[in-house]
């Protein structure tokens, strides 16, 4: 019995073989969105989770306010692992990664290549995060200094084997270092919150160890199991008061941690459960781009709604041809076919449509997915589809999916009263016009919603494209790792400074980018350290051309000048510093810090000679914090504004020039206005994600309403015909066709509107500096959604407005 169920919906299918490719096609384009958006879901839910201990391993964060300045990040000082493992029996091993250098010069041959992917990790590494060794002992590779541990493809890379133990790495980083590979370790997988191809030793970090109050490592805790970790993090104000207050009141007048809280300040940390950080963590100082667990839920959600409108199509369009089949039932219910194999029949007939949906589904999803990847910035594969998560979906799908989306045609098809059927009468088509409708406002709801929030993301993106952030961002060309020049630095950029199309350009580690270089210490009002007039601010070294080159302005005072020896201990700071320290005109005025050289027992007076406007120098996310410039010796980047429109010659002298300078060093470049938008890659590709799939849920529901729209004319044809013959236009029959349509995006738009408001406006308060949700944007998202419906079942309209009405009537 199934099996002729199954040869009847074959021959059914072929014989409208127009109706089931829209159809099929249809269904399979739903079902590819959905594929993919889960596969997405997935890979993102997925992070960290292969380490064997990832329900156990937290993070430390900090909060920290001093004086209005703010820093919450995912950092702590060098000495808080062993001492809460010291303290805590909880603690069952922690580990610290460093990498403030962020890259290293590594010699392959006769020449360095600039890896970025590198850190200083403790020899507890392995002990708390899973990464298999492919050879070595992980356990005690970096016990000793001048170690390093890498990974397999970079093993391949510098000595063409895995095969690399014993072998020496040479870097550049602080003159030359010699490390030696005591392990291999397979490659990092790509759902890790950081990924290394270098682990050097901890025991070569150059660094004033045991400064509780400097926070610059990443700590990692295992806790034991069983472990509440809130209830843990109840534990840091004793280990605060223990401490870090002792510590910090070396040098700052502070009686207790009550009167330093009481005073507006704040000394807080908290851990982040492993499994969390790259979905619901966005610090500064994050080990790589996270994500973001609202755009999983939206997608989450768009992917059930693209499921959902392709049902809703699916049923619209079978509905649509229930005319040409009503006769088909009349008989087979008169010659005693029961009502449940007609049921059946139309089942199986939906069933084997998502099949075949699925399998086209399938491939669509193989061909696109390396689109997909790009957009996304993943690296998923096809063998993802057959996990043992998503390959029992696949194989329940066809029924799910087929049982859900043939249920009501099979129920109305079957429904039909065979005598009126046969005497031409469907009057129960005119009773299910209620739900359809709602389908139809269900899926330009959706549609509406996407459209909304797809506008509204473009337009903050470049709300932040074209914000004045308060410097210039653009045809800013900057030179990294020159550090490795040494003694060549200067006069590189001297020769650089020589070409034609380059007005100026500066030595400094600190850009206006999220995550760039940053050094924050406590200044005072006054010599007496005393916390009610303490402040914490950043500390960027520049040189003399840094604010010219980079376009900002000087609001007070003036700007560091060879002319005045002095200014080597003078400052010049933001507008948000000068609002914190209370000064109206602070030109002239002092402020101080402690001696960090000096065990904090000297005290260092720098004069305030200018003071800049405000700028942007982290993410649209944050507040413009309080921002101090010291003369200093950054080499790490050099920058250089340029006005040549033939860029690419300009770089390849400047190539050239470096590679005189530096052979068998490489050259390395990028724009300003390039590292700033990779600040919002992720909104960007959610963005470029979003419309992809808007257009496609858009595409299938406009099939739907074709399907709709064709079920409408074969119902009203014979009345179409009457009002003709009665003297009706083509004008007049048409906006007859068209007014329910209208009336139903109507209700999609009043639906739609507020929820989509609700949304955008809780997405839009991550960032500080945002635009607001103008009205116009719900009438443009109107404007498309009635062009839409009308484009779409004008087609019908026309086609049933200009039918010959003797044709329709020849039956009366």
């Amino acid at each position: 019995m199934i099996k002729n169920y199954f040869k009847i919906a074959w021959r059914n299918l072929l014989r409208n073989k127009t109706f089931s490719i829209i159809n099929i096609v249809g269904l399979a384009i739903g079902l590819c969105c959905f594929l993919l958006i889960a596969l997405y879901v997935l890979d993102e839910l997925s992070y960290d989770r292969f380490n064997t201990k990832a329900d156990q391993i937290y993070r430390v964060n900090c909060s920290i306010r001093f004086g209005g300045g703010d820093l919450n990040g995912a950092l702590s000082s060098d000495m808080m692992g062993q001492l809460l493992k010291k303290d805590y029996p909880q603690v069952e091993q922690y580990t610290r990664i460093y990498n403030s250098n962020g890259s290293k010069l590594v010699r392959k041959g006769n020449n360095f290549i600039n890896e970025p992917n590198v850190a200083h990790v403790d020899s507890t590494f392995f002990r708390v995060f899973t990464f298999p060794a492919i050879a070595g002992d992980t356990q005690t590779a970096l016990n000793m200094a001048n170690t390093v541990v890498i990974t397999e493809s970079t093993a391949k890379k510098y000595f063409g084997t895995t095969d690399a133990l014993g072998k020496v790495v040479e870097t550049n980083d602080n003159g030359k270092t010699l490390y030696k590979v005591t392990a291999v370790i397979k490659d990092m997988p790509h759902n890790s919150h950081f990924n290394y191809d270098f682990l050097f030793s901890m025991r070569n970090v150059d660094y004033k160890w045991g400064q509780m109050s400097s926070h610059n490592f990443h700590t990692y805790l295992v806790l034991t199991k069983g472990t509440d970790y809130k209830a843990f993090e109840k534990n840091f104000d004793t280990y605060i008061l223990k401490y870090v207050i002792p510590y910090v009141q070396q040098f700052i007048k502070i009686t207790n941690f009550d009167d330093f809280k009481k005073a507006g300040n704040k000394l807080e940390y908290s851990l982040t459960p492993l499994t969390k950080i790259h979905l619901y963590s966005d610090l500064s100082f994050e080990l790589g781009r996270n994500g973001n667990i609202q755009f999983v839920y939206i997608f989450a959600i768009v992917a059930l709604f693209i499921l959902a409108i392709a049902c809703i199509n699916f049923m619209n369009l079978t509905t649509a041809r229930s005319a040409n089949r009503a006769k088909e039932v009349g008989i087979r219910k008169v010659l005693g076919t029961e009502r449940k194999e007609l049921i059946a029949q139309f089942l199986s007939e939906s069933t084997l449509m998502v099949f075949l949906s699925q399998l086209i589904a399938i491939t669509i999803a193989w061909l696109v997915l390396p689109l997909f990847n790009d957009m996304a910035a993943k690296t998923m594969n096809m063998g993802s589809l057959f996990s043992p998560i998503i390959l029992p979906l696949l194989i329940i799908l066809p029924f799910a999916v087929g049982l859900a989306a043939g249920s009501y045609p099979a129920f109305f098809l079957s429904g039909f009263r065979p005598i009126e059927v046969l005497k031409g009468k469907l009057a129960s088509g005119k009773t299910k016009g209620g739900v359809r409708s709602v389908l139809v406002v269900f899926q330009f709801t959706t549609s509406i919603l996407l459209i909304i929030g797809t506008i509204v993301i473009y337009r903050q993106l470049n709300f932040i494209q074209s914000k004045d952030l308060g410097f210039k961002k653009d045809q800013v060309l900057i030179v990294n790792g020159t550090y490795a020049l040494k003694n060549n630095a200067d006069a590189f950029r001297n020769e650089v400074l020589q070409m034609s199309g380059v007005s100026s350009g500066t030595k400094s580690s600190y850009l206006p980018v999220d995550n760039s270089s940053r050094s924050d210490n406590s200044y005072f009002k006054g010599p007496a350290m005393d916390v009610k007039e303490g402040i914490d601010i950043q500390n960027w070294y520049i040189d003399y051309d840094y604010i010219k080159t980079l376009g900002m302005q000087i609001v007070a005072g003036r700007n560091f000048s060879k002319d005045f020896p002095s200014d080597s201990a003078a400052v010049i700071i933001n507008e948000t510093t000068a609002r914190l320290l209370g000064y109206q005109n602070p030109i002239g005025q002092k402020i101080y810090e402690p001696d960090n050289n000096n065990n904090n027992k000297k005290i260092i007076v720098h004069e305030i000679i200018g003071v800049v406007k405000n700028f942007n120098y982290e993410s649209l996310r944050q507040n413009i914090g309080p921002l101090s410039f010291f003369l200093g010796k950054g080499s790490g980047l050099q920058s250089f504004k340029v006005s040549t429109t033939n860029v690419p010659a300009l770089v390849s002298n400047i190539e050239s020039k470096w590679k005189a300078l530096a052979p068998g060093l490489p050259f390395s470049y990028r724009f300003l206005d390039d590292s700033f938008n990779e600040m919002y890659q992720s909104e960007q590709r959610v963005g470029k994600i979003a419309m992809t799939f808007s257009v496609l849920a858009i595409l299938i529901a406009c099939l739907g309403l074709f399907g709709l729209a064709t079920f409408i004319a074969e119902q009203s044809t014979k009345e179409i015909g009457i009002r003709k013959v009665l003297g009706a236009s083509v004008q007049g029959i048409v906006q007859m066709f068209v007014k329910d349509f209208v009336r139903l995006v109507t209700i999609a738009l009043v639906i739609a509107s507020p929820i989509a408001w609700w949304f955008m406006h809780k997405w839009l308060q991550q960032f500080v500096y945002r635009i607001d949700i103008s009205w116009w944007v719900f009438i443009m998202a109107a404007v498309m959604a009635f062009a839409i419906a009308l484009l779409t079942i004008s087609y019908q309209a026309i086609k049933a407005a200009t039918a010959n009405p003797v044709k329709s009537l020849r039956s009366e």
